[in-house]
């Protein structure tokens, strides 16, 4: 895409590191025009609002730009989704408008280290803005805006995006920076070997990637920048999680990997007379730290922020804490939610009863109360955890907090090839696992965030809780306390289980395999959280859930409905259940012919049928047609696999607590008169619904953050399998060794 027309409106990308108040500023300067998205395929969020470039003027003479807000980044390497979109969108590659403006968000308390991104901007010949943020907190530590930006070669302005100071001006530097020429500076000179590199690897650059056709005009320097960017960052083919997140033509990866040591910058040689370093890194590094401090009088006070550290990161004081935090957070989503779930739940079983008394009995009935209704209160019944969950997570990320969880727990998720931020979606996974694949967005690399994807579903979440309750009580015999300590043991052997199987996954699985980086990761400073962006961020990223995972949801739900419906006709023979009825001597008779007639109806549904198509691959584990029936049904919710046996054995609607159901499945006989469900099939059971990925739910929210079928795929057929093998182990080794 060429600048020579234009878009209609100006493209202003607005970019800079983590933690610099860029999401701040974006929300000071759209308002409520943003709208949030996703990039297509990954689950880093697009956001666009639009900005008013003349202030106070209305009507047909205002003028408006597009303002996007890229991924907080570091640097444009592209090694991850973040550095990708950034470096696509800054030099309007992979379909990305050229931008007009980049504004660059400079934290005035660490300009050098902000800078890195500003610099790489400007060699690839964009025009540059800075916004120096964060001058509320570095106070009189903040350089001096015309002396940083006549080193720099950009407008600097000071800005404090709470307050709204600054914003004017900020508005009309992007003005002027829209109208004037684009260049391409470079403050370091490359080495002779890397020159050669260079300029060998430029011819490689596909036409639609040159400047004169993104810009309209020849910039040589950018380029060169281009060219460079793809010699040091670009890697051969390896089918790796790394090289996923890069997407180039075929023929640009085969010349920059011949050019040798692709991602390593050439060794550094300094002088003690000038400091020279070889290599683009270190260079631009050199000629930061060179410039940069002079500038600076003096530091910013960060007293208070290390004074809270020496508690919060605290080998035994910051893990006390920690777990104190933590344990609010599950507590939470695990009770304090559930009065919220609760409503919702009544609401709609309320809205299904109405429905159903207004248009009668009827498949169509059938259809909008148990399909449609019912789906859509299985959606809604997850968004009171998945706003309590974001509403934490903004909370403690905007304090500062959270960077200093992944710090302390690093240390022992690195033990089993997860990263340090691993442990707050697997500790929300034991309220429901929806909201925890969502928390995985906080990871910056696709692997990291796919690897505890795959693994979240193990954690013990409150939906086997029913499950547990029901086996426990009814077939395992002993005391409350056998019972509490089943409970306990669940909880710890799904823990185990989802660390070994991350372990696993990351040895054996080839798109899971990558090289641990060095954990690097900035520790800002102490911050009150911004209320209104926390409660931004929660329905931004709850509301995206109801519109793309929740579609996906509704409709299996309808499906699902449909399998354990249909038919609706018993076969020849079988009783007329509506004469009975009719002519039952009391209500109870006539209920209890209805919950009969349901049994029957569930039996010989398509559901029912696959419940009996299964049966020779669960009597292994101790299960039959009927416990299949309940595994399918289950697909809807691990709950539901309660109320689908309680159809089963004609007991009417019934819950873990449920005597008529407990005294069914304990009635229940062999063929050859011995008990059906012993303690060994409770446990098999219990370990099958600990392992398998019974919930429909979460595979659709995984398909929705992994960006394809694919992975949804491998977590359902790796844990059911699992599930099987255990579950089969334990039945047949308990049989081995003399239980029932």
């Amino acid at each position: 895409m060429t600048s020579t027309k234009g878009p209609p409106r100006p493209q202003l990308v607005l970019v800079g590191n983590p933690n610099v108040g860029k999401t701040t500023l974006f929300n000071a300067l759209t308002g409520l025009s943003a709208k949030v998205s996703n990039y297509p395929g990954i689950t880093v969020e697009a956001r666009t609002g639009t900005l008013p470039l003349d202030a106070g003027r209305r009507g047909d003479g205002a003028r408006f730009a597009d303002l996007h807000d890229l991924p907080g980044t570091y640097s444009l390497n592209a090694r991850s989704a973040e550095e990708r979109i950034a470096f696509d969108a800054i030099a309007g590659l992979a379909g990305a408008p050229v931008p007009d403006v980049a504004i660059v968000c400079i934290d005035a308390s660490q300009v050098a280290r902000s800078s890195y991104l500003l610099l790489q901007c400007q060699e690839l010949g964009a025009r540059v803005v800075v916004a120096m943020t964060m001058v509320d907190e570095a106070k009189a530590a903040t350089p001096d805006a015309a002396a940083l930006g006549a080193l720099l070669g950009c407008e600097v302005i000071p800005v404090t995006a709470r307050t709204r100071a600054g914003l004017p001006q900020l508005i009309a530097a992007i003005g002027r920076t829209l109208v004037i020429p684009r260049t391409a500076k470079w403050r370091w000179e490359a080495t002779p070997e890397m020159r050669a590199r260079i300029d060998r690897a430029r011819p490689a650059l596909p036409p639609a990637w040159t400047t004169e056709h993104r810009y309209g005009s020849a910039l040589p320097a950018g380029d060169d920048a281009l060219a460079l960017w793809a010699v040091t960052c670009i890697e051969p083919r390896t089918n790796t999680p790394d090289d996923d997140e890069l997407d180039v033509p075929a023929a640009l990866r085969a010349a920059a990997t011949q050019l040798g040591d692709a991602g390593i910058a050439a060794a550094a040689a300094a002088s003690d007379a000038d400091r020279e370093v070889d290599g683009p890194i270190l260079a631009r590094w050199a000629w930061l730290d060179r410039t940069i401090p002079p500038l600076i009088t003096r530091k910013a006070d960060r007293s208070r922020t290390e004074r809270i550290d020496r508690i919060l990161l605290h080998r035994v004081a910051g893990f006390a804490v920690f777990l104190a935090v933590m344990g609010i957070m599950f507590m939470s989503l695990f009770a304090w939610s559930s009065p919220l779930i609760d409503a919702v739940d009544h609401v709609f079983k309320s809205l299904g009863s109405h429905v159903r008394t207004l248009l009668g009995a009827g498949v169509l009935t059938d259809f909008l109360v148990d399909g449609v209704i019912g789906g859509v209160g299985a959606v809604l019944v997850f968004l009171p955890q998945i706003l309590l969950l974001f509403l934490f997570l903004g909370f403690l990320e905007d304090c500062g907090y959270l960077a200093r969880v992944a710090y302390l727990m690093d240390r022992i998720m690195r033990l089993m090839n997860l990263h340090g931020r691993a442990f707050v979606p697997m500790l929300s996974g034991f309220a429901c696992a929806i909201p925890a694949v969502m928390a995985t967005r906080t990871m910056e690399r696709r692997r990291d965030r796919i690897l505890t994807m795959m693994v979240v579903p193990l954690m013990t979440c409150s939906a086997r809780l029913p499950i547990y309750t029901l086996i426990i009580g009814t077939l395992i015999a002993g005391s409350p306390v056998v019972g509490g300590l089943l409970m306990v043991g669940m909880y710890l052997f799904s823990v185990t289980t989802a660390l070994v199987a991350a372990w696993v996954m990351s040895k054996t699985v080839r798109q899971l395999k990558a090289k641990r980086l060095p954990f690097l990761i900035e520790l800002p400073p102490y911050r009150f959280p911004r209320g209104r962006d926390v409660l931004r961020m929660m329905w931004g990223k709850s509301s995206m859930f109801l519109r793309e995972a929740g579609t996906v949801i509704l409709g299996c739900s309808i499906a699902l409905w449909a399998l354990l419906a249909f038919p609706r006709h018993l076969p020849a023979g079988s009783p007329d259940y509506a004469a009975l009825i009719a002519h039952a001597p009391t209500p109870e008779a006539a209920a209890a012919l209805e919950n009969h007639q349901r049994g029957e109806l569930l039996a010989h549904s398509y559901g029912g049928r696959l419940g009996h198509a299964i049966e020779p691959v669960l009597r292994p584990l101790g299960f039959d047609w009927k416990i299949g029936v309940g595994i399918i049904g289950a697909f809807a919710a691990r709950e539901v696999f309660v109320s689908t046996l309680g159809i089963v054995y004609s007991v009417g609607d019934a819950d873990e607590t449920s005597t008529p159901l407990r005294e069914a499945l304990r009635a229940e006989k062999r063929p050859d008169g011995s008990r059906a469900y012993t303690p060994l099939v409770g446990l098999s059971l219990m370990i099958f619904f600990a392992l398998a990925c019974q919930c429909m739910s979460t595979v659709a929210v995984v398909r929705r953050e992994s960006g394809s079928w694919t992975w949804p795929a491998f977590m359902f057929t790796y844990m059911t399998t699992l599930a099987w093998v255990v579950s089969f182990l334990v039945y047949q080794g308990g049989r081995l060794l003399g239980f029932s």
